[in-house]
């Protein structure tokens, strides 16, 4: 038999636990929109696998870069990230290939809804269509400057030398370069004389 007091003891014990539910529930507009903005750093907004993307300037295409993922992040700087790695191949105004681009990583960021800047990390190899190969760590290109840039370490090898320093500076086909601080040159013998 259920005892009156009893009854409305566990009630009222189930009133407190209830408002008390209640209260812990409450939000902080702050707390929500630090978790939001860590979150929108952290997470992409969209995540994409084995894609194909097309660049182009007055409907001619520049560039097709091929990622195994692109992840995409908005917020204050939007920018697309593509961890496992990249490859680029730039084109001329007849589509003919002028350069490709390797890398382990890379990163780009998007201002007024176009890449301004991109950055390749990791085993980043570039070759231009005479068959000139760059190796560095870490590459950056301008899409308004049209250059691509580094302040790392760069070895060039061409049909004739090895040349190598620390930052270089280069037109987006890679078909004219500067390397700032030159550390060494070695003349390659022509192995077919």
């Amino acid at each position: 038999m259920i005892n009156i007091k009893q009854c409305l003891s566990w009630r009222g014990l189930a009133g407190i636990v209830f408002l008390m539910f209640l209260y812990s529930c409450e939000n902080d507009i702050a707390v929500v929109n630090s978790i939001t903005s860590l979150n929108e750093q952290t997470q992409p907004t969209e995540s994409s696998k084995n894609v194909e993307f097309l660049y182009s300037d007055s409907a001619r295409i520049k560039s097709k870069l091929k990622a195994p993922v692109i992840d995409h992040f908005v917020g204050k700087k939007p920018y697309y990230e593509m961890p496992n790695g990249m490859d680029i191949v730039f084109y001329d105004r007849d589509h003919k290939e002028q350069s490709k681009l390797t890398a382990n990583y890379g990163i780009g960021f998007d201002t007024d809804n176009r890449m301004s800047t991109m950055e390749a990390k990791g085993n980043v190899i570039v070759v231009n269509v005479k068959g000139d190969r760059l190796n560095t760590e870490h590459l950056t290109w301008n899409s308004v400057t049209k250059k691509v840039y580094t302040n790392e370490f760069v070895k060039i090898t061409t049909k004739t030398e090895v040349i190598w320093g620390n930052g270089l500076e280069a037109n987006e086909d890679f078909s004219e370069y500067e390397i700032k601080h030159v550390k060494g040159t070695i003349q390659v013998k022509d192995a077919s004389k």
